[in-house]
């Protein structure tokens, strides 16, 4: 009984650190997972000592933190940002995904001169971007950029893990068939479309039944966080044991619970943002324990090129094809493209291989832990100098018309909507020399969404129906 306290210990304190230095991230700008993966890796075997090499455990336990982080992801997503970027986001997701496998994994073939199988399931254990480092990168990171290719970032962050994981064990199971798996198309459809669907049809009946559930039951208000989170691990765990995806599940159902009137729903929000916090920071640590640095060196080349690759070729080139329909500027593309940051779900994934007792799996989840490194040291550390460089931080104050040519990177025409909190700013007439002199509002949330011009009470909201110089934006 003598091992429990010192365990408690090691643990909370790894934790009480973690918090603390992240104070660095703040201040420096590191991205906060790098500081979260570096304390795990310092206690470790190679450096304090710290013994963890059970990759059941570590994926039980990833795989939880993981449910909670997506529906909290999904439940901070609000309805008129998956509005604005749902069909870019959820190509991204999708195909984006499926395309970075597939580039990724032709590069791993030529690199490692590994089996097509192989090279494809390492494409897709890195093929998704990290939630968790796009969100603090955005949200709290100080990169305050224009709301449209904000809010394609973080839909897409939110939404594509579900198809890396499907990717994953498709591979695997592939793997372990011995590639006998007969009409390969067929049983990628079939299994693509009873995950899919299933984890977004429990996902949103999920959603509302836990909102109808919680506004019906008379707790006390610090009990609703928890009766909500266990739902949404229960929803979770449901739909992965009925063979769908439990992450879309807790991912969607977050969506729809987060739009809906819910009890407590302001307390509810603090205590969840502090566990989700938690689960965060109990994943990194723990996924920096399991890894063995002394390992890295031997596939230290193989793993910066394949970095590099899916860093400048593969992420650049399946965001070009993916967002060439929607036809944004180059500049929005480039960024998108750049802030494609890989993470702890990442080191997740490749955690499977070695779960499932395949050939090389140690050669996995080392490659990928180091991948994951290069893109945090590399995309991290720049996103906010090309954010800026691309001309795409919102200034502290602006004009109107400066904010509408921001928003829609490029010149207005009289028709163009851009989303402003519950409401449309509508520009209504340019003037000969490219501003703005005439812009309508129409309030979203009101029965006809009337122009500002017509609504009563709106009292200097009125004045944006006129010449607008001199008015100042701070969002």
């Amino acid at each position: 009984m003598d091992w429990i306290y010192p365990l408690i210990l090691a643990g909370a304190g790894l934790i009480l650190v973690a918090t603390l230095t992240s104070v660095l991230s703040f201040r420096f700008g590191a991205p906060l997972l790098l500081v979260f993966l570096g304390i795990g890796l310092l206690a470790g075997e190679d450096g304090l000592g710290l013994r963890f090499d059970d990759p059941n455990v570590a994926y039980l336990l990833g795989s939880l933190a993981l449910a909670v982080i997506l529906f909290d992801s999904g439940f901070g997503t609000r309805l008129p940002v998956l509005r604005r970027a749902a069909a870019p986001a959820f190509v991204l997701a999708t195909v984006g995904v499926l395309l970075t496998t597939f580039l990724l994994g032709a590069a791993a073939q030529v690199i490692l001169d590994l089996p097509w199988t192989y090279a494809l399931l390492l494409g897709a254990l890195i093929s998704s971007t990290d939630a968790a480092a796009v969100f603090f990168l955005l949200r709290v990171g100080g990169v305050k950029i224009n709301r449209r290719v904000r809010s394609i970032l973080e839909v897409e962050s939110g939404s594509n893990d579900p198809m890396a994981i499907f990717l994953t064990i498709f591979f695997i199971e592939m793997i372990l068939s011995g590639g006998a798996a007969g009409n390969l198309g067929a049983l990628f459809a079939t299994a693509f479309a009873l995950q899919m669907g299933l984890g977004l049809v429990i996902g949103i009946a999920g959603g509302y039944l836990l909102v109808a559930v919680v506004n019906r039951l008379p707790l006390d208000e610090a009990l609703y966080p928890i009766a909500v989170m266990a739902g949404a691990v229960s929803l979770f765990a449901l739909t992965g044991a009925l063979g769908g995806s439990g992450f879309l599940a807790a991912y969607v159902a977050g969506v729809v619970a987060g739009n809906r009137k819910l009890q407590g729903a302001t307390h509810l929000r603090r205590q969840q943002e502090g566990l989700t916090w938690l689960a965060q920071i109990s994943m990194f640590l723990l996924l920096g324990l399991l890894a063995t640095p002394s390992e890295f060196p031997a596939l230290a080349l193989p793993a910066l090129a394949l970095g590099l690759f899916l860093i400048l070729v593969a992420r650049p080139l399946a965001v070009g094809l993916c967002l060439l329909p929607f036809r944004y500027h180059w500049k929005t593309t480039t960024f998108i493209s750049w802030v494609g940051l890989r993470g702890a779900v990442s080191i997740l994934l490749a955690i499977l291989p070695l779960v499932a007792g395949i050939e090389g799996g140690a050669m996995f989840f080392n490659i990928v832990f180091m991948m994951v490194l290069v893109s945090l040291l590399v995309q991290g550390w720049t996103i906010r100098p090309l954010a800026r460089r691309l001309g795409l931080v919102v200034p502290p104050e602006m004009t109107i018309g400066e904010y509408l040519m921001h928003e829609l990177h490029g010149q207005p025409v009289a028709g163009d909507r851009i989303p402003f909190g519950t409401a449309e700013l509508i520009v209504r007439e340019v003037g000969d020399a490219g501003e703005v002199t005439q812009v309508g509002l129409a309030l979203l949330r009101v029965q006809g969404a009337a122009d500002a011009s017509g609504v009563s009470g709106l009292g200097v909201w009125k004045t944006l129906h006129g010449w607008l110089f001199g008015w100042r934006s701070h969002d």
